[in-house]
């Protein structure tokens, strides 16, 4: 069903008629469109632009179409309306049931306040639930950092650094995903303007009540103008911006499991649920779960590449080129949904090695910056403790052996402040108990 036929004197080259239709992709906005033509046509009785009695009938119908569709009674094709997308399937759908009276529904909007309409309802619940994937993934590594409260080497540029506790590598990952969900609320809270009642892009002479619609749809108010209202795709670009923010964190977890269920490091034993073999190579377990959503950050990029490279030229108001938001926008959602949810898997069923781990805090002078605060305190300026201990560094590593090993004696030839109390600083256990470090055992509870 063409909904613009009128004006024109031949029919659709019919390659083209393939090349405009969005219904191969779009069909999944079947229960936005419907209830936001549910609220639409409730408003036009209220209103007496339409009769009650027809805007009654529309409401019900399109209700049973919903129901249909939802239970398998209705199948969603464009063939069977001739429907160019979703919009046109719903609508030709309705007529074919009630006839004259469901083309009555289209009256005071357009399909681009309507298309308009469809994705910000969309895009509302796909944040929602995109936030509950991101909360289940924070607390499956809350929980399964808080079940292995052992010692472990912190890295800067992959090399040791200073002592952590997993709980605590555990909970970096949480405070990035606490930030993706805040973001996730903020974008939603900044969508959730209604564009209904725009039409084309001026508004229609109907006296429509789009606070009504707004209402009725659950937004907080009505999109304050018309243009922006069918031309705005800020919150798609801004959610794509938030999902690829997700898989940079996620990418970054990743990595690191990966290097840390290798043979070089052996902190980490990922399920086997969640890895896979060689066809050759019969000892092989590769942690390939990670591995592909490492790969799939590429493709969530990618989307929120192209749709800035769409909109960045457009006049107002709307164009078909906004037509290509949606395929980009659906599959980074879809990416982004699936990777939070093999990620939660992974995290909770992790093995942690933590004799390895407690034992890699051994070598590689995990506790030096300590020795040079303890210098610190007992009154030698910081770059001259820096100095003192790297060149108890490389004592240590020409007599192979570490900072803890060294005697008084040979500590005192060094610098002669040193005495007894080095060794608590010495103590890994005993450095996470030190100073502002105290935080990392609260924050790990």
């Amino acid at each position: 069903m063409k909904l613009w036929g009128g004006r024109f004197r031949e029919q659709e080259n019919r390659m083209m008629e393939d090349f405009n239709s969005s219904f191969p992709f779009d069909d999944r906005l079947y229960k936005e469109d419907i209830t936001g033509s549910m609220a639409h046509v409730t408003m036009l009785g209220e209103q007496g632009i339409i009769p009650k009695e027809d805007a009654d009938l529309i409401y019900k119908t399109l209700g049973q179409i919903l129901s249909d569709l939802e239970k398998g009674r209705l199948a969603l094709t464009g063939k069977s309306q001739d429907a160019e997308d979703i919009h046109t399937f719903v609508e030709g759908e309705l007529i074919r049931r009630i006839g004259d009276v469901g083309k009555k529904l289209h009256t005071g909007r357009s399909r681009n306040d309507q298309v308009a309409l469809d994705m910000r309802m969309y895009a509302r619940r796909q944040a929602d639930e995109l936030i509950e994937k991101v909360q289940g993934l924070r607390k499956a590594l809350h929980t399964t950092g808080s079940q292995h409260p052992c010692l472990m080497p912190g890295y800067t540029h992959l090399q040791r650094a200073q002592v952590i506790t997993f709980p605590y590598w555990a909970g970096a990952y949480e405070s990035m995903l606490t930030r993706d969900e805040k973001r996730l609320a903020n974008t939603k809270e900044l969508l959730n303007e209604c564009p209904l009642g725009a039409a084309a892009l001026a508004g229609t002479t109907h006296n429509i009540d789009r606070s009504r619609t707004a209402q009725i749809l659950g937004f907080d108010r009505p999109a304050a103008n018309f243009i922006d209202a069918v031309s705005d795709r800020d919150y798609l670009i801004e959610l794509l911006s938030d999902m690829s923010l997700i898989m940079v964190h996620l990418s970054r977890l990743c990595e690191e499991l990966i290097l840390w269920s290798s043979q070089e490091f052996k902190f980490v034993d990922i399920d086997d649920a969640y890895a896979t073999g060689s066809s050759i190579m019969p000892q092989k377990k590769n942690p390939d779960a990670c591995e592909l959503v490492r790969g799939k950050t590429g493709r969530v990029f990618g989307s929120l590449t192209g749709l800035l490279t769409v909109m960045k030229g457009l006049p107002l108001a709307y164009d078909k080129d906004m037509q290509e938001d949606k395929e980009q926008f659906f599959d980074a959602v879809d990416t982004v949904k699936a990777c939070l949810d093999i990620m939660t898997g992974v995290v909770s069923t992790l093995k942690v090695n933590e004799n390895v781990m407690e034992k890699s805090v051994r070598s590689g002078f995990l506790n030096a910056t300590e020795v040079a605060d303890y210098l610190v305190d007992h009154g030698v300026p910081f770059r001259d403790a820096h100095a003192i201990v790297g060149r108890i560094v490389i004592a240590c590593e020409d007599k192979h052996c570490a900072i803890e090993d060294l005697t008084l004696d040979e500590l005192r030839t060094f610098d002669p402040v040193f005495d007894e109390s080095i060794y608590d600083f010495l103590d890994y256990h005993q450095i996470i108990r030190k100073g502002n470090k105290k935080e990392m055992l609260e924050a790990s509870k």
